[in-house]
């Protein structure tokens, strides 16, 4: 059994073996966090305070641990997950395969965007769970805390235009280093979250978790539609 999951594992592209390695890690987290959470008298939020109170100066809990241009750069990395740059990006996407007449790509990668989107605010209002107010936050938020968007949005569009990119290329070293590049940002967004103290930790694993098991459904569609002729790679991988 072993050597046969083995087998199906090295049989995939290195992009798809780097995605299902990103879900492993997430999941291993999320199961680690609630093993802690045992261990610190069986709460989660125990575990989710130590780590916000281990980001903030233990004097000041409103000072964030780290020089001053930490907290400006995590504020600038946050945005990259943002409703505003998310949508940006894809618009930017999408504008550029209709210019080059990938029509039914476009329309998988809108729909593949938007349907995780609406996925992401939807668990938000089902949850309803408060933000963190264990420290000051430093970036306003409006929303529910649960799962965080910014890391649930940012793994579902990074990650997929980083797998249909990645997929475009035959040099297996360009796939990891897009593949690195897209898991990359999505790791930084949600740290940061953490960071500026409007997340709790669980918060943003449970984004990633989901955020990477929607990237993983839309590679393995992806690759069923290309096989099938119904949609064409972004450019001619020559």
């Amino acid at each position: 059994m072993t050597r046969r999951f083995s087998r199906l594992f090295r049989a995939h592209r290195i992009d798809s073996r780097i995605l299902v390695t990103f879900l492993i890690l997430a999941a291993a987290a999320f199961a680690f966090l609630k093993f802690a959470s045992e261990v610190l008298e069986g709460d989660t939020l125990d575990f989710d305070r130590w780590i916000l109170q281990a980001l903030r100066n233990p004097a000041d809990p409103s000072v964030p641990a780290g020089p001053e241009w930490l907290r400006a750069a995590m504020i600038d990395l946050t945005s990259l997950g943002g409703v505003t740059i998310l949508t940006l990006i894809t618009t930017f996407v999408v504008g550029y395969l209709l210019a080059i007449r990938k029509y039914a790509t476009a329309a998988f990668v809108t729909v593949a965007v938007v349907s995780g989107a609406i996925m992401s605010t939807m668990l938000k209002l089902a949850f309803a769970r408060a933000r963190p107010e264990l420290v000051a936050h430093l970036v306003d938020v409006h929303t529910a805390s649960f799962p965080s968007g910014h890391a649930m949005n940012s793994a579902v569009t990074y990650l997929t235009l980083g797998t249909l990119l990645a997929r475009t290329e035959k040099d297996r070293s360009v796939r990891i280093y897009l593949l690195t590049i897209a898991i990359f940002l999505v790791l930084t967004i949600g740290f940061s979250r953490v960071y500026l103290g409007v997340h709790w930790p669980s918060d943003i694993l449970a984004g990633w978790c989901i955020g990477g098991t929607w990237a993983v459904l839309c590679s393995l569609v992806a690759r069923s539609l290309q096989r099938h002729k119904r949609i064409e790679p972004p450019v001619n991988a020559d």
